[in-house]
């Protein structure tokens, strides 16, 4: 039966498309650093840390560890007050960004009908930004921490892989107790969210937004947008589920 819904955060909860979100995010983390070095060279390390986050599976290294270890290395810098100022960064300036994404009135309804089922709720976003930067980005889309029981959210201090690796859906399903045919997947991104879902054996769902298409080599369960999603789960869609993985 399905026991657990992991659900993807940007443009699935939350509109929010990395090519204009991520310059703005550049821009005001560059500016912020100016104490340390120069824009250009503080946004090459951040790209450069991200990338090896990205490549790193290491079961004994976060991944706040992997990026911070690597940003230090390559700049020289004491990343441990570089870590703390960008605490505040995330505390004081993210919100700016805020009018660079778009809310969904669906994603409240969905993450509502979930906990009513009585479903673990994992949100399953790539873990590459801190807890504080996801936990806006989930206010902004209507669900904040505060006000749900996520069964996981998972963050660069928490994780241990990012997508696409199988290792970060085997992490949240051991961390959550769950069996692959016991979960539902839920992402926009095909090769980050169904495809490494689909082959550990976990249902999918592909949010699909306008202008995009399925590849022919993809087989989600369903694909839809959000409010038809809240809708499949709102009329028993899982009860289906539940009976083929029974």
């Amino acid at each position: 039966m399905i026991r657990s819904i992991l659900i993807d955060l940007d443009d699935t909860l939350l509109g929010n498309n990395m090519q204009d979100f991520l310059p703005r995010y550049f821009a005001l983390c560059g500016q912020y650093a100016r104490r340390y070095m120069p824009e250009e060279q503080f946004t090459q390390a951040l790209i450069s840390s991200a990338r090896a986050t990205m490549m790193d599976t290491d079961p004994e290294t976060t991944n706040r560890e992997v990026f911070w270890g690597h940003f230090g290395q390559i700049t020289g810098v004491d990343v441990t007050g570089v870590e703390a100022d960008f605490d505040n960064f995330y505390r004081n300036e993210f919100e700016q960004l805020q009018d660079v994404t778009v809310h969904y009135p669906a994603a409240a309804r969905l993450i509502e009908s979930c906990f009513h089922l009585g479903l673990k709720v994992v949100i399953a976003t790539n873990p590459m930004f801190p807890r504080r930067a996801i936990a806006a980005r989930l206010a902004w889309a209507g669900v904040p921490l505060a006000e749900h029981p996520y069964a996981l959210v998972t963050t660069m201090e928490n994780m241990h892989a990012t997508k696409p690796h199988k290792a970060y859906y085997r992490e949240i399903l051991e961390r959550i107790e769950c069996l692959p045919h016991e979960a539902l997947m839920v992402g926009d991104d095909i090769e980050r969210d169904i495809e490494p879902a689909f082959n550990l054996g976990l249902y999918t769902y592909w949010v699909q937004l306008p202008g995009t298409e399925l590849p022919e080599r993809v087989s989600p369960t369903k694909c839809g947008t959000l409010e038809e999603l809240s809708d499949l789960v709102d009329n028993g869609w899982l009860d289906g589920l539940n009976k083929a993985s029974g």
